[in-house]
């Protein structure tokens, strides 16, 4: 089932360039640098272009959503996007959803009531043509898990320690993907990396679908106070020396994921691709 490796890159889709020469030219270089993935955050468009741009300008390289937010998406044209994808670079594209938070659901009009069930609802009804082992889900808690193991090829988990993945797996079973996404600082300064990794983690304070897991792990209400304390970020941000970085992966390996999907975080906080990082990452890594 995974035909991609160790390591994948998770990018939000807001820091892809418009310029294709750009785009081709990043995904290239991920490629030559021996990641196996893609994974495009942010919830990309329905028309799925920018994986598609990915795809054409790579020849291995998997790439996949991480995730489509339901509450932006009409399901009928993201249906009808993966459709083109998997014809022209079959078993390359993963399609990964996710029912977001109440701020999502409120941008459009929506009450954020019942979300796992109208999460189900998409995947059977609007995403009924995309075939079960090429669709993934944002999961976390227990019941999402549930309908990862039910629905879909697996689970996308997002800002979760590598104990998070020993729960997972074992609801998802054995023969489920289990891909948690992994925020990473190649700094060795603690204020440094500390002060990137709040910045980062600013807008996930305010959403109980973190700061409720978070709890789960042993934080507590002060743990996420003033852009949250240290033990949340050394929770959550893997940082430091080679060594420190390469454990903090290999850890949600050996709590049971099959493939990482790495964040790589930059001190400078403009929009940007952040290439130099993904090259130092791979140094540590290959």
């Amino acid at each position: 089932m995974n035909n991609f490796g160790r390591y994948g890159i998770w990018v939000p889709g807001r820091l892809w360039p418009d310029d294709a020469n750009v785009v081709a030219s990043a995904a290239q270089e991920l490629e030559a640098l021996g990641y196996g993935s893609v994974w495009i955050g942010g919830s990309p468009p329905d028309d799925l272009a920018l994986p598609e741009a990915i795809l054409a300008a790579t020849s291995t390289l998997v790439v996949g959503t991480s995730i489509v937010d339901i509450w932006h998406s009409d399901g009928t044209q993201l249906a009808a996007s993966h459709v083109r994808l998997r014809e022209q670079f079959p078993g390359r594209f993963y399609l990964g959803v996710g029912s977001g938070h109440a701020p999502t659901a409120a941008s459009v009009g929506e009450a954020y009531v019942k979300p796992l069930s109208r999460l189900k609802s998409f995947l059977t009804d609007k995403l009924a043509r995309v075939p079960q082992e090429e669709r993934l889900i944002a999961a976390l808690g227990p019941k999402t898990l549930e309908s990862a193991r039910e629905l879909t090829a697996g689970a996308l988990p997002y800002l979760m320690p590598p104990a998070h993945a020993t729960e997972a797996r074992q609801i998802l079973g054995p023969d489920r993907l289990l891909i948690p996404e992994q925020k990473v600082f190649t700094g060795t300064d603690p204020a440094q990396a500390r002060a990137v990794a709040r910045r980062v983690l600013k807008p996930y304070l305010s959403l109980p679908n973190y700061t409720n897991q978070w709890r789960r792990f042993g934080l507590a209400d002060e743990d996420l106070a003033d852009g949250g304390s240290d033990r949340l970020v050394d929770l959550t941000v893997t940082w430091g020396a080679a060594d420190t970085v390469r454990a903090g992966i290999e850890a949600h390996f050996e709590a049971g994921a099959d493939h990482i999907a790495i964040q790589a975080l930059s001190a400078d906080a403009s929009p940007h691709l952040p290439r130099d990082e993904w090259r130092r990452i791979a140094e540590i890594l290959f």
